[in-house]
């Protein structure tokens, strides 16, 4: 009798089950938490907050804080910071709805719609990022400014550098190319989505089957075969699951009769069509897959988490850490630029306060995915489901009815919770603080 009791995992047995997955369990530790999170929100908003329209909006909402949150992992990792990056978008933004509204037409006869516009744009505005990035890495680096206070005055000047540029007016509307960065301004619709998901399936599966046959050729432990089919049911299950959601999102009746009505064309009858996949939420993939690649592959990102868990040694070993500075918030800059491509296509002009606070929601991002202020230590996927998690936050308590002061409140509050737990799980791990 006492044979057919079932008794539940030992606690033991779920941590060699991890183990043998080879999860993170810090990992999985945010992923629960940003899952009660949505559940609350929902139950809460009578089952609003899981909508596909919610959740398509949700995504295009991180997207330009979770591509600074890319860089700002480099930066903490190497023991810095950056309080800029907020105001740095909003000079970047700025420059592009200048050059795409007075320069080009002014000086080349580029109007508004030419193809030329966009592209000349958005180099113009990473070329801009870049060079002020790789300017306060320079002061950081070199004449060893520490980078709070170099960031701090950061935060003043370029956000009234971008006030003057535009004599504090907003500069609207904005290239019809340059808005398909924006979100619902851009995307690639059911099909082309779905085509996009099996491909990123395929490119995970070999990912995960290349990484199995490097340690075998290296002679590494690897995971059992059936660990490996766990894993890649999961990862394609998530990545098509997630197309699926934007897919059940349709694109309103009468904006759908617009466009029909701008190609001078008479839209049939009970035609539906859903928005897709947001070309800017494929932009942040690229990004995270890119420096992903740049953070465990390339001798630039070996180097930068060599300087930050040790710059003495770093030093010894041959790094040159002063020009590293300089790299890292260079390419902080190239991404905040990118950024502010996204938040004024997003907002379909440039406005003063684009960027507002961003600042802290990055490193608030950063941090909460597990970036050690401390240095040496911090993950790209981490720093990008931090924003989703900020952004879920905000974006709930919204739909709830809070008053902002105290969204604030409790994004502060949030922030602080996640550091405090952060320092408890490196203790308890025998990570360096």
């Amino acid at each position: 009798m006492s044979d057919s009791i079932s008794h539940p995992i030992p606690a033991q047995s779920r941590k060699n089950i991890f183990r043998t997955l080879e999860l993170d369990t810090r990992l999985l530790g945010m992923i629960g938490a940003f899952i009660i999170l949505a559940l609350a929100f929902n139950m809460v908003t009578d089952g609003r907050f899981l909508t596909p329209r919610n959740i398509f909006n949700l995504t295009i909402q991180t997207v330009s804080v979770a591509i600074m949150a890319t860089g700002m992992v480099f930066v903490i990792v190497t023991r810095n910071i950056d309080l800029s990056v907020g105001s740095l978008l909003a000079t970047c933004s700025a420059v592009m709805a200048m050059v795409q509204t007075w320069i080009l037409p002014d000086l080349l006869g580029l109007g508004l719609n030419n193809p030329l516009t966009a592209p000349i744009t958005i180099v113009a505005g990473l070329a801009t990022g870049t060079l002020i990035g790789a300017f306060q890495g320079w002061l950081v680096g070199y004449m060893l400014i520490p980078s709070f206070i170099v960031t701090l005055g950061g935060l003043l000047v370029w956000r009234n550098v971008a006030w003057y540029l535009t004599n504090g007016q907003t500069i609207g509307p904005l290239d019809r190319n340059f808005l398909v960065f924006g979100g619902t301004n851009g995307t690639f619709g059911a099909t082309l989505s779905w085509g996009i998901g099996v491909i990123a399936v395929g490119l995970a599966l070999y990912g995960l089957w290349a990484a199995r046959r490097g340690k075998l050729a290296h002679g590494f432990q690897v995971k059992p075969l059936w660990a490996e089919v766990v894993m890649a049911a999961i990862t394609t299950g998530a990545i098509l699951g997630f197309v699926g959601i934007l897919n059940a999102y349709d694109i309103p009746v009468r904006r759908l009769a617009r466009l029909f009505k701008a190609r001078g064309e008479v839209m049939p009858d009970g035609f539906t069509s859903a928005y897709g996949l947001p070309v800017s939420v494929l932009v942040l993939i690229l990004v995270a897959i890119a420096m992903t690649i740049v953070a465990k592959r390339s001798r630039f990102g070996r180097y930068i988490f060599a300087t930050g868990g040790n710059p003495d040694a770093a030093e010894l070993a041959g790094i040159n850490t002063r020009f590293l500075t300089v790299k890292v918030f260079a390419l902080m800059g190239a991404l905040a630029a990118l950024s502010a491509v996204v938040a004024s296509a997003r907002l379909t002009n440039h406005t003063n306060d684009i960027g507002t606070l961003d600042e802290l929601r990055v490193i608030a991002a950063a941090v909460i995915g597990g970036t050690a202020l401390s240095g040496g230590f911090g993950t790209i996927h981490g720093a990008i489901l931090g924003a989703l998690i900020m952004q879920s936050l905000q974006s709930g308590m919204a739909m709830v009815g809070v008053d902002a002061p105290l969204q604030n409140i409790v994004v502060g509050a949030v922030l602080v919770l996640a550091v405090l737990i952060d320092i408890i799980y490196r203790r308890k791990t025998g990570a360096r603080l």
